[in-house]
């Protein structure tokens, strides 16, 4: 049975960031109807653009191996939609859990870890997904403490995401770490990391979906 549900099921990856210039400062609504604006993209921690994409790319590579569909938001440097588009792309796609990839930023080079951050609770937004999103967002930080051996810094909820305020589909997002500690920041610039990272994500993915 759970062969059959891996072999239906699609998970939809967002490695994140990496909006072309000339549309990641445009706005767009925080949630459906809502006249509160957020640009598309801010433009997140230095060099997190790329990791977010190598680590996308192995967790596609195993998810496929395990009998998953997946589809990807970007597969390429640069990305010229919003966060808006991102989640819309993953409900026209039925996913059954969207990850979007991330890594962390800080102004104290000290902090480090990984987190998962999953949708706050907001009426007629998020919670028809709230549940769900919750319980992955649990599995994948186990996934992720387990596989990488890095601190533990929770689930945390956000009802101010746009990305999670327009989802369909159960989502997490997960910071795999921090671009701004050296130490951490070599490690998930490294291919090994990266597939530590993946073999988390793509555990934690079908962890998930089997109990869904």
């Amino acid at each position: 049975m759970l062969a059959e549900i891996a072999a239906a099921a699609l998970v939809c990856l967002d490695p994140g960031h990496a909006t072309a210039p000339d549309v990641a400062r445009q706005l767009e609504p925080i949630g459906p109807g809502s006249p509160t604006m957020k640009i598309k993209d801010a433009g997140g921690a230095a060099g997190e653009a790329p990791v977010a994409l190598a680590i996308a790319r192995r967790t596609q590579a195993l998810l496929l191996a395990r009998g998953y569909r997946v589809a990807m938001t970007r597969d390429g440097p640069s990305y010229r939609g919003g966060n808006r588009e991102r989640a819309r792309f993953c409900n026209a796609r039925g996913a059954a859990l969207m990850v979007r990839i991330h890594a962390d930023g800080s102004s104290d080079p000290g902090v480090h870890g990984v987190s998962t951050l999953v949708p706050g609770l907001r009426r007629g937004w998020t919670s028809d997904i709230y549940g769900a999103s919750r319980s992955a967002g649990r599995i994948v930080q186990q996934e992720l403490v387990a596989g990488t051996g890095a601190r533990d810094r929770g689930v945390v909820e956000r009802a101010d995401l746009t990305g999670f305020n327009w989802a369909d589909v159960p989502v997490v997002l997960v910071e795999t770490g921090f671009m701004s500690n050296r130490r951490e920041a070599g490690l998930l610039r490294s291919a090994a990391y990266q597939q530590r990272v993946a073999r988390a994500l793509a555990a934690a993915a079908q962890r998930f979906v089997g109990r869904s």
